[in-house]
């Protein structure tokens, strides 16, 4: 036994969760900093457990639990999401703890019926505006619908005024400090933009309704604690809150993103010559290409960029397959952006530059140029052609910032 030991989070709350130090994939993006699977324990007179963790972790938890009280003693267990890294280990749980209750939103108990069958016992049902009486503090639930699935909800402790937020206000990043002023704030920028980006940015609109709901919902909230990641105490969850709504009212950026990928560098060199009329016309410009630069990591800087024109070269008629790759990963996510425009070099029958315009079209993103293609090696003239390109999509830009 490594004897893990549980975080106080406040006199009643215990943090008893795990640590993922190698996780490097999740939900198809790469995670560079590993994350966390928060568990939470609040001793009252219901002893209650808020959330489990992912399956090969619960002997952690356990442990943690343990370090605390008799996991025996757990009167209640709450699954705020019934997603595998949360819910994992949740038969065990309720098995071996011998609760007497398991609370989840009516969409988490098909969820779960879904996902264990025959291996939960009966679930109680709870909705917005429930509550449970624990002893000196109850627990209130809201539901959170397609935040970000359907059985999605937030719990709110009483007294000691903390909102456990399951996948909302998190991150995956993992570490031996457990609270959010323990680090530094461009570490947490970074992985919060990018847990936004790659999870939760399709959700824009429900998270914004959130945000201005929450003031209604009466909640005195001073830490919040999400499923991944660390705790925000100390007042400093305004940050995060402020971060979201920021995330997801993505207000056109005066900045462009130039992403593509090249076969023989001709695509590269087109890609060049559009940032520097970018950079020209005064718009900060970053170039992505997709040899070196993930999907995940992708979608992180394009989120919130005024301007993205994406370049391929053409291969067996179609776009290349990492370009393929990345625009149906950006069409499930819905990012808004202001201006686009395709490119691309080709051989022989040159589709790649229009599939892409296409796909652009698809993501309702307003092309103020016609797809550029260039055949073989860009000369003197088509470089020309592509600065100019990029003056075209800077113009069409500031023209929205004004208006």
């Amino acid at each position: 036994m490594a004897n893990f030991q549980a975080v106080k989070v406040t006199e009643k709350v215990w943090w008893v969760g795990a640590i993922d130090w190698h996780l490097r994939e999740f939900h198809g993006y790469r995670t560079s900093r590993g994350t966390t699977y928060n568990a939470f324990l609040v001793l009252d007179d219901k002893v209650t457990l808020i959330d489990t963790v992912k399956a090969p972790f619960f002997e952690e938890m356990r442990e943690r639990i343990a370090s605390v009280i008799e996991p025996e003693k757990i009167d209640y267990i709450v699954s705020n999401h019934a997603e595998m890294d949360h819910s994992g280990s949740l038969a065990m749980a309720m098995q071996e703890f011998k609760a007497e209750k398991l609370f989840c939103s009516m969409q988490g108990e098909k969820a779960l019926k879904a996902h264990f069958h025959d291996k939960l016992p009966a679930m109680e049902v709870v909705k917005t505006g429930d509550s449970i009486a624990l002893g000196k503090n109850s627990l209130a639930f809201v539901e959170t619908k397609m935040l970000h699935w359907p059985d999605s909800m937030v719990s709110y402790l009483t007294g000691e005024k903390i909102l456990f937020s399951q996948d909302a206000f998190g991150m995956h990043l993992a570490g031996s400090e457990r609270f959010a002023d323990e680090y530094c704030d461009s570490v947490l920028y970074e992985e919060a933009k990018k847990y936004f980006a790659n999870i939760l940015l399709l959700q824009s609109g429900k998270i914004i309704d959130l945000l201005d709901n929450l003031p209604g919902l009466d909640l005195d909230i001073d830490i919040v604690a999400p499923d991944h990641g660390p705790v925000w105490r100390n007042g400093d969850h305004g940050k995060i809150i402020d971060l979201y709504r920021e995330f997801a009212e993505q207000k056109p950026e005066k900045r462009a993103v130039v992403l593509f990928d090249t076969m023989w560098h001709s695509t590269e060199a087109m890609a060049n010559a559009i940032a520097e009329g970018l950079i020209q016309s005064g718009i900060s410009t970053e170039l992505i290409s997709l040899h070196s630069c993930d999907r995940s990591e992708a979608i992180t800087r394009i989120m919130g960029a005024g301007v993205l024109a994406v370049g391929t070269p053409t291969i067996n008629n179609n776009m290349y397959p990492s370009l393929g790759d990345m625009l149906t990963y950006m069409r499930g996510l819905k990012p808004k952006i202001a201006v686009g425009g395709a490119f691309g070099s080709f051989g022989w029958s040159g589709e790649g530059a229009k599939q892409v315009a296409e796909a652009l079209t698809l993501m309702n993103i307003e092309q103020p140029a016609a797809p550029l293609a260039v055949k073989y090696v860009p000369d003197a003239g088509a470089l020309a052609r592509c600065v100019e390109f990029g003056k075209v999509l800077a113009e069409a830009l500031k023209n929205k910032l004004e208006s």
